[in-house]
């Protein structure tokens, strides 16, 4: 009788239940207040979304138009990436701000539920700032600021495009 097998699966069967158990548990979503949050739109959801191995979706393609150029970018998978999503397509004047980012004016104000009180934004960042209801596109380096909230992140090449332009549109992925 082979006694290696039976040793191996000891071995082998605890380790995958153990693995089946922490991700079956791992909830990596921010806290919700249920007070505060909303249904995502249908619209939010029509872009192709990236995916753990579990199933799980982690966040939402979407197509940045710049001086007529397309830019990929990825919103996060959060209750205020989800809340500007719904909003979803926009067309937005830009401003400057401190040689580092652009802003603009949002129609409305976004779900901050499960926000981070502030953060650190890094070139091609796209955030919400919330004491101000604006969408902050980031070109430059930037300190941390309270009331920020990382949206996503635009892909190579967008950052530059966006230190010159005046408008922005904003749409969920084909």
């Amino acid at each position: 009788m082979n006694l290696a097998l039976p040793r191996t699966l000891a071995r082998v069967v605890p380790a995958a239940a153990l693995l089946l158990v922490m991700t079956a548990c791992v909830d990596d979503s921010p806290p919700s207040s249920a007070s505060s949050s909303e249904p995502a739109s249908p619209q939010a959801s029509t872009a192709p979304a990236a995916t753990t191995p579990n199933g799980r979706t982690t966040a939402m393609n979407i197509r940045l138009t710049l001086d007529g150029h397309h830019i990929a970018a990825t919103l996060k998978d959060s209750p205020t990436a989800r809340d500007f999503a719904a909003e979803l397509p926009l067309t937005l004047s830009l401003r400057d701000l401190n040689q580092a980012e652009k802003i603009a004016d949002l129609p409305r104000k976004l779900s901050t539920s499960g926000a981070p009180e502030g953060a650190d934004p890094e070139v091609g960042d796209l955030a919400y700032y919330a004491p101000w209801n604006q969408l902050a596109s980031y070109y430059r380096d930037a300190p941390y600021a309270a009331g920020l909230v990382i949206l996503g992140h635009m892909a190579a090449g967008g950052a530059e495009r966006l230190a010159t332009t005046d408008e922005i549109t904003i749409e969920a992925a084909p």
